[in-house]
């Protein structure tokens, strides 16, 4: 089991005084987030790709660029790259230099994007928007497998025998597909045989069983074997050294955060203190409590879909960060290690003792 973290490096103004994070110290703490995390031992962090104030990472590559030459372990991954409204060319480019300065530790996880705003700011229509993104999926696929590309297609110029440079230093950088609860994306991906990392967001996770049925099954129908195809699921979370503590600094960021979308996007309610406290009871998918509180969680989602990467998307609402640094730590000192000797030992793996 592989255990990480994703953020968007949020700039969410404070709640209690409306003033707005300074964007350049988010992004240097942003590093140093990732930096703590290779330290303490997970896996993998991810950074999004936003193209609006309080989010203001709008090129995860080069933040990950930046981690990648003070980290040695982590791998690093986009979560996600906007790749309807990108280059496919420029985006493999980008991650295959991440892959060489981390010494082959560079992921991509594509994504239609949950934000719309990359749309018409690059001049991309959305009445396009799944063409847009399988066309260019299939495509990073091919500049992935082939030195030398010919190709051509409807949202881009087509390539005459042209050779793409540089070259990663993996055989072929992983390619993840960023997926929410829509059952086509699940399909599409499979289809493609590419693993997938579910976001699932405020609800509880017991409802996307059958979705993750449907995406193996998918596989298993285009040839590939889904033991061999990796499922990731996301959560917002926050850790403490105790419940009361992780609630109590997560909340008024997180609860603040979710509503301005929820107003942006006209879903008609609002999430309170009590709403939030409600998300994170045990059946529900916030992960935000205590080193145990989150370890049980994690195991209680690896028993329903078998998952081999559990990603905590924290910092949502921007805590401050020396709790997001406690939390870091938390997690790879405290839960992945209590995770990963529990899945060893459900999956009957010897452990050292």
């Amino acid at each position: 089991m592989e255990i990480g973290i994703y953020s968007f490096g949020d700039a969410t103004p404070d709640p209690a005084t409306g003033r707005r994070p300074d964007e350049g110290q988010r992004i240097r703490e942003l590093v140093e987030e990732i930096v703590l995390a290779d330290e303490v031992g997970l896996d993998i962090f991810g950074v999004g790709e936003h193209h609006r104030p309080d989010f203001p990472v709008s090129s995860p590559a080069i933040v990950l660029a930046a981690a990648a030459v003070r980290t040695s372990r982590i791998r690093l991954t986009s979560a996600v790259t906007v790749l309807s409204s990108d280059d496919p060319v420029r985006v493999f480019q980008d991650f295959a230099t991440i892959d060489l300065l981390s010494e082959g530790r560079a992921e991509i996880m594509a994504g239609r994007g949950s934000f719309i705003e990359s749309f018409p700011l690059f001049g991309y229509d959305l009445a396009e928007y799944e063409s847009l993104f399988l066309e260019k999926l299939d495509l990073l696929r091919q500049l992935n497998d082939e030195p030398v590309v010919t190709w051509s297609g409807r949202h881009r110029a087509a390539i005459e025998g042209r050779a793409v440079y540089p070259r990663p230093e993996q055989d072929h950088l992983p390619i993840w597909v960023a997926v929410g609860g829509t059952p086509q994306s699940a399909v599409n991906a499979a289809m493609r045989g590419l693993p997938i990392n579910i976001a699932i967001i405020g609800a509880a996770a017991q409802p996307f069983i059958p979705f993750v049925n449907l995406y193996r099954e998918a596989l298993e129908a285009s040839g590939f074997d889904p033991a061999t195809v990796p499922v990731a699921i996301g959560s917002h979370g926050f850790i403490a050294d105790t419940s009361q503590k992780a609630a109590d600094i997560s909340a008024a960021g997180l609860i603040a955060a979710m509503n301005q979308i929820g107003r942006e996007r006209g879903w008609g309610h609002e999430i309170d203190r009590p709403g939030f406290d409600r998300m994170r009871e045990p059946h529900a998918a916030l992960m935000v409590g205590s080193p145990a509180q989150v370890t049980e969680k994690i195991l209680a989602e690896y028993e329903m879909f078998g998952n081999r990467r559990a990603m905590i998307h924290m910092g949502v609402g921007n805590p401050p960060h020396r709790d997001m640094m406690r939390s870091i730590e938390l997690l790879g000192t405290e839960v992945a290690p209590a995770v990963r000797r529990e899945v060893a030992r459900l999956d009957g793996v010897p452990t050292a003792r």
